[in-house]
């Protein structure tokens, strides 16, 4: 267990390392796993534990930097049978609010936006630490990881053929793995 109670932490802005930075898929095709990454990604993060009114967190994906491991199979998911990356660039969720859940657990409610589809959406989240970084004078280190599933048909991302989940399963496992720094006050 974490404890903040010696220090606060003001709802400031923290970035991204992204050496040690993931979003992370699954997608079951047939019966097996397929797993999948965005590599180029954007995001404004204010967190406070202690002061979660300031907190919020802004996320941009960029869709063509999905990346399966397989060319062609990237190429497809560009196309207008998945994520029409021409019309559509980026995902993106944007949190209204903050919420505890218990110990280091929080929700951030907004909404989530993919393809041409806006849903209230709660991103769970847990917070992993933060501390002094022992590299950088007056810095200070957070991680957080999440885990979720979205249904990829509530999003149209699967048209045609795929449409049906027969080949490609409706439900898609995500895991976003974050390392974040700021520099102290």
């Amino acid at each position: 267990m974490i404890s903040f109670a010696a220090k606060q932490y003001a709802a400031i802005s923290w970035n991204i390392n992204k050496s040690h930075t993931s979003i992370t898929f699954e997608a079951k095709h047939f019966f097996t796993s397929v797993p999948g990454a965005f590599e180029q990604y954007e995001a404004t993060i204010y967190f406070d534990p202690e002061n979660l009114e300031e907190s919020s967190i802004d996320v941009q994906i960029d869709v063509t930097s999905i990346n399966t491991k397989n060319a062609r199979r990237d190429g497809h998911l560009q196309n207008e049978d998945f994520f029409q990356s021409d019309l559509y660039p980026h995902i993106t969720f944007t949190s209204e609010k903050i919420v505890t859940i218990d110990n280091n657990n929080f929700e951030a409610h907004g909404t989530l936006s993919i393809k041409n589809v806006s849903t209230d959406f709660i991103l769970p989240f847990t917070l992993l630490g933060i501390m002094d970084s022992p590299r950088r004078e007056d810095t200070l280190i957070a991680g957080f990881e999440s885990e979720f599933s979205i249904l990829r048909n509530d999003y149209n991302v699967g048209a045609g053929d795929w449409l049906s989940d027969a080949v490609v399963a409706d439900e898609i496992k995500v895991k976003i793995n974050l390392e974040v720094t700021t520099q102290k006050n």
